[in-house]
């Protein structure tokens, strides 16, 4: 329970990060934590997640304006992150590692999903922290962490520049190539195949339903960050059920 009630409280914050990172040269700590349509200072007793936003009813305490849905989901998804760390790694250096992980990928998929932008002080301090981290930690070594962040970085750009090369037209965005570097440098090379994979199955079906719905045929935008992270949670939690089930139907290895 302290690992969601833990999560749950990083989560509000990142709400502020999510909210502010995108605007160049707002502050993510000052000022206070303040309604974004009347400005009004939110007191500590109505900041506290997900049970304020169900006492107001959803509703700024001064102006009764709506509070987005989006404070309540990313505090309760933290929180969850934060329980099933708890529950698969224990808490230890793993746990840590991996909730600032998991903690920054989340902070991506609701900025990259509204702005289409994955902001480099996030992207480009996770590589180094990823691979900083990898010293000291047992589950990934220092050397599958600096081939995840070459490989992974690495083979995006070579697909980014060879779609221009062909096309002329930017297929894929810098922010998504830092990403996979990151998640190479916290997850190392061997996740590189399921999270690909993995993103690129759920991304062509959101794609394939965004493209009926906006009717653009290949000029649909969909970002492609969410989808590498929300496969990068796959693998943290199930990459070795997923790489068992896939070696078993595929090379008939039990």
């Amino acid at each position: 329970m302290f690992a969601v009630i833990f999560g749950a409280l990083v989560g509000s914050f990142l709400n502020v990060v999510i909210l502010r990172l995108p605007n160049e040269g707002e502050s993510i700590v000052f000022p206070a934590s303040h309604c974004p349509k009347c400005k009004g200072t939110i007191p500590w007793y109505d900041n506290v997640p997900v049970i304020s936003f169900l006492l107001l009813r959803g509703k700024c305490r001064f102006c009764r304006q709506s509070i987005s849905w989006q404070y309540p989901l990313v505090e309760l998804l933290m929180g969850l992150l934060s329980g099933l760390l708890f529950v698969s790694r224990g808490f230890g250096i793993e746990f840590f590692v991996y909730f600032i992980f998991c903690a920054a990928l989340l902070a991506i998929i609701f900025i990259d999903w509204r702005h289409q932008i994955i902001p480099d002080v996030i992207s480009l301090s996770g590589i180094v922290f990823g691979f900083a981290l990898s010293f000291v930690r047992p589950e990934v070594t220092w050397q599958e962490s600096a081939l995840g962040l070459c490989i992974g970085g690495g083979l995006f750009y070579a697909v980014a520049a060879g779609y221009y090369f062909f096309t002329r037209r930017a297929g894929m965005g810098g922010g998504d190539i830092k990403l996979l570097a990151m998640i190479g440098a916290f997850l190392g090379w061997q996740a590189l195949p399921i999270v690909i994979f993995c993103s690129a199955f759920l991304g062509s079906i959101v794609g394939i339903g965004a493209m009926i719905q906006q009717q653009k045929g290949g000029k649909t935008v969909v970002p492609y960050g969410p989808f590498l992270a929300l496969a990068s949670y796959l693998y943290i939690f199930w990459g070795q059920e997923i790489l068992h089930y896939y070696e078993r139907y595929m090379f008939g290895v039990i």
